[in-house]
Parts: structure tokens; C-alpha cells; sequence
């Protein structure tokens, strides 16, 4: 794996950590989602629209469906994401989400896209998932199965994101920024429809959680615009399990931010997290 793809995915995980933190404190929503989504598309098109004249990409009828199709899979993983969170602990549902996502999208993408990851990009696999669950405490938490399942659900809707975007932007050529900006509206479009009868809440999480909008709206996009960019420089196989870098990233805010423990713990699986991404980085 290259240096710039090593950047670019721990640059995105420490924004995705971020935002994750901005969302667990918000609460979530359909309205939390669309307002961000919103966001998302008001603060890029201008960007966009920059790349588009100086870079001119093609962009395909196939990139857009692909792109559609990516747009319901970030509304189905924003709702089991929002729904974990308010019934469990941050610390909890985002390594299982974080976790089984890596793993499930390595097996798809040898699967369905043919990669066949060496020896060191396995073993490194391995050791990140596994370092997740020591992150989270290896077990179940009493009265927190639903909290379980929610982070599970996510992480089977982030490996089936990962490798559609995967093929999207690093077998069929989408430029990353213009896909990821037409998901980002398409989700926005499919969910006014919801919100339309409900701007009363609209306003009202607007004015209470303007600022945890603005920051998901932002670093959300641009931590996974990092990632698309990291997969055409690096096969999906590698790139989906290092990108849980964030899981230490999120101890560390959750220890800051919401007091969280078991500092052993983490240590341990901070540094099995990373052995297995000095593993990746060789591969």
C-alpha cells in the first residue's frame, strides 16, 4: 500500500471518529439526516462544479445508478447507526459496526471483485478485527442486544457501501468527488419527501443541533471522499480494514470527551490495531 493511501485513509478516520461523536451527542433522526445531507450538498456543489472545469471527468449513466444505489445504502447505514446509538454506548456500537464491516467487505471483494489480498494484507485484517472487539470488550454487555444488532446491521451495510463504491470508483472509473456528491443529493432527494411533513422537527433539531449538522455535513463526505480516493490507488481488501484506525481514534475522543475507561484495554487493542495496520501498509 502506498504512503498517500496510508495518508488518506487515516486522515479520513480521524475525521470519521469525529463525526461519529458529533452524531452519537445529536441523537440522529431522519431529520438530523436529511438537514445533513443538505448541508453536504450546499457546501460541495461549488466544489464540484470547480473540478468539473478545470478537471472535466467523465461521468456515466452507469456511474450514476451505481451512485443511486450507493445513496439508499448511506440512508440504510445512517439509520441503523443513529438507531444503535440511541440505545447503546458509543464505545460499544461503533467498533462492531467498524469491525464486521472490514471483514465482511474483504470476503465480498475477493469474491465478487476477483482481489486475491497476500498473506501480510490477511494477517493484518485479521489482527484489526480482531483489536476492534478488544476495543469494544470481546462480549456481550448485559441489555445491550440491541445495541449489538444495530452495530452489527451497520457493519453488513458498510461492507456492501464499501464494495460498490469500490467498483464504482476503482474498476469502472467514477471520479470520486462528482459520485460521492450525487449519492450525497440523491439521499437528500429520497428523504424530502419524509421531512416534508415534519418541518416542525426540522426546525427545531436545526436550532438545537446546528453545530453537530454542520460538522457531520462536512466531515462525513470529506473522510469518505478520502477513502474513494485511497481505492483507486489500493484494492478494496486493504483498504476497508485499515480504515479502522478510527476505532483508536474514537477511544481516544471518547475518553476526552464522555469519560469513558478501561484504559488497559485499550492500550491493548490499540497496539494490536496497530501491528495489523503496519501489516497492511506492507502489503
Amino acid at each position: 500500500m502506498t504512503a498517500l493511501a496510508t495518508a488518506l485513509v487515516i486522515a479520513s478516520a480521524l475525521m470519521h471518529a469525529t463525526w461519529n461523536l458529533l452524531a452519537k451527542r445529536a441523537g440522529g433522526g431522519v431529520e438530523f439526516l436529511w438537514l445533513l445531507s443538505a448541508v453536504t450538498v450546499i457546501a460541495y456543489v461549488p466544489v464540484a462544479a470547480a473540478y468539473v472545469v478545470v478537471a472535466a471527468p467523465e461521468f456515466t449513466l452507469q456511474h450514476g445508478l451505481l451512485a443511486l444505489a450507493s445513496a439508499v445504502l448511506h440512508i440504510a447505514y445512517f439509520t441503523a447507526l443513529q438507531r444503535g446509538y440511541r440505545v447503546g454506548d458509543l464505545s460499544l456500537v461503533y467498533p462492531l459496526a467498524r469491525g464486521s464491516g472490514p471483514l465482511l467487505a474483504t470476503l465480498a471483494a475477493i469474491v465478487l471483485l476477483g482481489e486475491r489480498p497476500g498473506a501480510l494484507a490477511l494477517g493484518g485484517t485479521a489482527l484489526v478485527v480482531t483489536s476492534v472487539f478488544v476495543l469494544s470488550g470481546g462480549r456481550s454487555r448485559s441489555g445491550q442486544s440491541a445495541a449489538i444488532g444495530y452495530g452489527l446491521l451497520t457493519g453488513l451495510v458498510i461492507a456492501a457501501y464499501t464494495v460498490l463504491d469500490g467498483y464504482a470508483v476503482g474498476h469502472v472509473g467514477a471520479a470520486p468527488l462528482l459520485y460521492l456528491l450525487l449519492a450525497d443529493s440523491g439521499r437528500a432527494a429520497l428523504l424530502f419527501p419524509i421531512v416534508l411533513g415534519r418541518w416542525g422537527t426540522v426546525r427545531e433539531t436545526w436550532r438545537t443541533h446546528r453545530l453537530e449538522v454542520i460538522g457531520v455535513g462536512l466531515l462525513s463526505p470529506l473522510a469518505y471522499l478520502l477513502v474513494l480516493s485511497a481505492l483507486q490507488l489500493a484494492p478494496v481488501s486493504v483498504v476497508a480494514p485499515m480504515r479502522e484506525v478510527s476505532i483508536l481514534f474514537a477511544a481516544v475522543l471518547g475518553a476526552r470527551t464522555l469519560a469513558e475507561g478501561n484504559a488497559l484495554r485499550r492500550g491493548l487493542g490499540a497496539v494490536v490495531m496497530v501491528v495489523g495496520i503496519a501489516l497492511l501498509v506492507l502489503a
